[in-house]
């Protein structure tokens, strides 16, 4: 087994249940190894069940979590009914749930003038009405019952507009707004709800798929000066995740470098005559 490791102190999250949208890979996945190596029981989902089968040999491999610790199913969060089945999934195989990291997006990059009404719609569904509906459902079959829970969004660097992708830039600014106010009106039933924003400067298997030469963009545009890691986001989420935040409610946490003070990534070409 390979030797893994974290700053937090071993059994942070013993006998809680923890599930993570997307966490077949990238920032999702390093957020389960954490949480199991830590004591959690994870459920992870995602669309690609070949992705989620290797995640799961991942934790089991690099972490040491037993089989039975472990969910991987698969759940397309753009859908409800599926959401509703894969929350009853987890329920039924661990009994609670205690953590939500809402992981799970995607998006492509295309001019606002030409992103068409089905590419809009995708990229809403998946990244705003997913995150709602998952944390909806997790919140009232689970977390208000039981009276305690921790809900995490994960969204993007949209602090200076998203030129280039508005779509989702439109849809992970609605996800930052959602989180402040379920903060608000989930406290009376104990939950905390945050916001982790990285910067499109994080080396992840998402970045990675636009390549090289655009990472390099954002190395140069990050006052830094280099690339940020999935594991630098994933420490952020975990604390916000744990019961060792109770104060913490309704914040989002910016994860890039300083990237969102300095720098441009979107020429401005002189004006059309």
């Amino acid at each position: 087994m390979t030797e893994f490791r974290s700053i937090y102190a071993p059994g942070l999250f013993d006998g809680q249940v923890c599930i993570v949208t997307g966490g077949g890979s990238g920032i999702g996945l390093q957020c389960a190894k954490e949480l199991s190596f830590l004591g959690a029981k994870v459920a992870i989902c995602g669309r690609t069940v070949s992705k989620l089968d290797a995640a799961a040999q991942e934790l089991r491999d690099e972490v040491g979590a037993a089989s039975d610790d472990v969910l991987a199913a698969p759940c397309d969060i753009r859908e409800p009914d599926q959401i509703s089945t894969f929350v009853a999934q987890v329920l039924d195989q661990f009994g609670r749930i205690d953590v939500l990291i809402n992981n799970a997006g995607g998006q492509f990059p295309s001019p606002a003038d030409q992103i068409s009404p089905r590419g809009w719609d995708a990229v809403i569904r998946n990244n705003l009405n997913g995150t709602f509906f998952m944390s909806r459902e997790v919140a009232s079959q689970a977390m208000i019952p039981a009276r305690r829970g921790r809900i995490v969004m994960v969204t993007a660097m949209v602090a200076r507009g998203f030129p280039g992708m508005a779509h989702t830039g439109a849809a992970r600014a609605g996800v930052e707004n959602l989180t402040e106010s379920l903060a608000v009106e989930w406290t009376q039933h104990n939950l905390r709800v945050n916001c982790v924003a990285p910067g499109n400067n994080i080396r992840s298997s998402g970045t990675e798929r636009y390549g090289e030469e655009m990472l390099e963009l954002t190395r140069k545009a990050t006052p830094l000066r280099r690339l940020g890691l999935v594991a630098e986001v994933a420490r952020v989420i975990l604390f916000l995740a744990s019961d060792q935040n109770d104060f913490v409610t309704g914040s989002i946490y910016r994860i890039d470098g300083g990237q969102r003070l300095w720098g441009d990534l979107w020429p401005i070409p002189d004006p059309i005559e």
